[in-house]
């Protein structure tokens, strides 16, 4: 009889974690983050192709990291962009950057809030330099 206890109170246990695991797994799957095909660096690469492919980077003299502020929207467009840090003629600068993102051809797959499409802002760190830009780590 004893034999039999310590068979059935594992399986308990054991039927309880997987249901867990199992949520989880369910919950995951509704709610995540916009996501380029193939990831930021990926992103990174294509987008510095549109930089260098349309503007001479050189005349903004921007040097060092950036943040780009990207909304998503939740049909997986760019619709927004803000840079920091700030630089002379922003305008511009963030004008040509919003145009260099929106001539990439692939597009987000958008973030999933309880199994729908949300807007969201993604956060994507580009290094630049006076001589050349740095696809990231």
């Amino acid at each position: 009889m004893t034999k039999y206890l310590f068979l059935i109170f594992p399986l308990c246990f054991s039927s309880r974690f997987i249901a867990q695991t199992k949520q989880q797994t369910e919950t995951s799957l509704q709610n995540r983050q916009a996501e380029f095909p193939g990831g930021e660096n990926a992103f990174r690469n294509e987008f510095m192709k549109m930089v260098h492919g349309y503007f001479d980077i050189t005349a903004y003299a921007v040097n060092g990291q950036f943040s780009f502020i990207i909304t998503i929207d939740e049909n997986g467009k760019p619709s927004e962009l803000q840079i920091y840090p700030k630089v002379k003629n922003d305008e511009e600068f963030r004008q040509d950057m919003t145009f260099a993102m929106k001539r990439m051809k692939k597009k987000w797959k958008p973030a999933i809030k309880d199994g729908v499409a949300i807007s969201s802002n993604r956060i994507i760190e580009i290094n630049f330099s006076s001589d050349h830009a740095d696809h990231g780590e």
